[in-house]
């Protein structure tokens, strides 16, 4: 069962709301997560979304705009760019590519791409089971002062090309530490495998499964009118036609679909057992994502055996902070019910 509550954006109520209670995170804590939804937009944010399931049912809820030039409120069921929690999607479909022996989890980056011998420093040594696990050591090309946020590029080669030649972060398999570039590796990897883009992988043997419709490999493959609009802080325009391409950072989908997923990965519904202990054995359950106009968030607290997701379309300075305190006093607001 499932039950959908929409808010409606009103800019003079929220002026108002901010000049005369301002924009602390310290207010006390609501009885309900709309009422908690209604504060967030007083601390900044443009719109939000936020899926929950727990115990089989499912509720969903939104606040403020979907687009705020054109005064259209946010909907529960928009699209919104996923950003890095694409990696758990990617992480599965290495699960069962692994178990079924197409990629061994061994094998080093020299040999599965050998055209990276002197250029990504280690690549003899760096294996799929390092990159999977964020411990190769390989420079992660957001970091790069050079990376063109405004205009991202259209190629992963010309992604790459920003760590090519540069000094390794650590030693292979020394420490951890999250790179993009290890999963952008792995989506070539994948591809060069398969024979095919590992996005159709993922389509055939994870959404089509799951029956998720609305879950998406790329924005170039969604009607722009269905995705949820981004602003950063400073910035007055919409920057949803910013197209990033990476694999394990382009995803589209709706709150509730994450949530789906999410609940499938975790309850073994998705995998079977000796796929899920690969799984196990190299990623996490939960996920963040993070692009210029889209925060979001996919856990679960096992607490009040809950999928939580939450989508804010504000990004910017102090925003990041803000969306982790509204995610947590939600969970707070959820342990009170």
């Amino acid at each position: 069962m499932k039950k959908i509550i929409s808010l409606p954006a009103h800019l003079a109520i929220i002026a108002l709301a901010i000049a005369l209670k301002g924009c602390s995170l310290l207010t006390p804590l609501p009885d309900t997560v709309e009422q908690e939804l209604e504060n967030a937009l007083d601390r900044g944010f443009d719109g939000i979304i936020v899926y929950v399931e727990q115990s089989g049912e499912s509720s969903l809820y939104s606040a403020g705009w979907k687009n705020r030039e054109n005064g259209v409120p946010a909907d529960p069921h928009d699209l919104f760019k996923i950003a890095s929690i694409s990696k758990l999607y990617i992480a599965v479909a290495a699960a069962q590519m692994i178990h079924d022996k197409r990629l061994p989890l061994d094998r080093a980056l020299a040999e599965y791409i050998p055209g990276l011998v002197g250029r990504i420093e280690h690549a003899e040594e760096i294996t799929l089971r390092m990159m999977l696990k964020h411990r190769s050591g390989i420079p992660n090309f957001t970091d790069m002062p050079d990376y063109p946020w405004s205009n991202p590029p259209k190629d992963n080669r010309e992604i790459l090309k920003l760590v090519l030649d540069r000094p390794a972060d650590f030693e292979p398999n020394q420490k951890y530490q999250y790179s993009n570039t290890n999963y952008l590796l792995i989506g070539e990897i994948m591809d060069s495998t398969l024979g095919y883009s590992h996005h159709q992988y993922i389509k055939a043997n994870i959404l089509n499964p799951l029956g998720l419709n609305h879950t998406y490999s790329l924005l170039g493959e969604v009607d722009l009118d269905a995705v949820m609009s981004g602003y950063h802080v400073g910035y007055e325009h919409d920057i949803k036609y910013n197209d990033f391409i990476q694999p394990g950072g382009s995803m589209v989908a709706t709150a509730e679909e994450v949530g789906i997923f999410l609940r499938a990965l975790i309850d073994g519904s998705l995998l079977d057992e000796d796929e899920q202990a690969i799984y196990t054995s190299l990623y996490k359950y939960e996920h963040t994502g993070l692009l210029p106009g889209y925060q979001s968030i996919a856990k679960y607290n096992p607490d009040l055996d809950a999928v939580i997701v939450q989508f804010v379309n504000t990004s910017g300075p102090n925003m990041w902070m803000k969306s982790e305190t509204v995610y947590r006093r939600i969970v707070r607001i959820l342990k009170k019910q």
